[in-house]
């Protein structure tokens, strides 16, 4: 399996959160409070997040492409299994490998312009080429767990 295809399926929600030990400052609170690195982040470990890199983040990115929706298709074209690979360069640049769920597809000339709109919307973004590709063919099992539950496909 690609590695961008295993990213995909770790969610943030799939890891616990963790509590900050109870010291004598919080120890007569009510409730246990999250746990923060020095920047008042809160982290799921308690560790302080790396600073942020001057350069496009691929979290951004990815999320920003799950805010495009096929017209057709009431679930995201990230989680239809529709993205196929993202570069981003150390200039900026992001180039997006996509496909589409079959050649006819009559949003065929509006995704891709979504998906560059979407990607240009990030902080740091230079320039966005977004490539429309045939292979592998799309098919249902490229769909995440959500999107097959929205789609009732189980």
């Amino acid at each position: 399996m690609p590695p961008w295809r295993a990213r995909r399926r770790r969610r943030v929600s799939d890891t616990p959160a963790k509590e900050s030990p109870v010291t004598e400052e919080n120890a007569g609170s009510a409730a246990p409070q999250p746990a923060t690195g020095s920047h008042g982040v809160w982290t799921p470990d308690g560790e302080v997040p790396p600073a942020a890199p001057e350069g496009v983040q691929e979290d951004a990115v990815l999320n920003a492409l799950k805010t495009v929706f096929d017209p057709e298709i009431p679930v995201d074209i990230y989680e239809m299994g529709l993205i196929y690979a993202v570069e981003i360069g150390e200039d900026g640049t992001v180039k997006v490998e996509m496909t589409l769920t079959t050649p006819s597809c009559p949003s065929a000339q509006e995704l891709p312009t979504m998906v560059e709109e979407a990607v240009r919307t990030v902080p740091n973004v230079s320039d966005v080429e977004v490539e429309v590709v045939w292979d592998p063919p799309w098919d249902p099992s490229r769909m995440s767990e959500d999107a097959r539950l929205a789609l009732n496909m189980y």
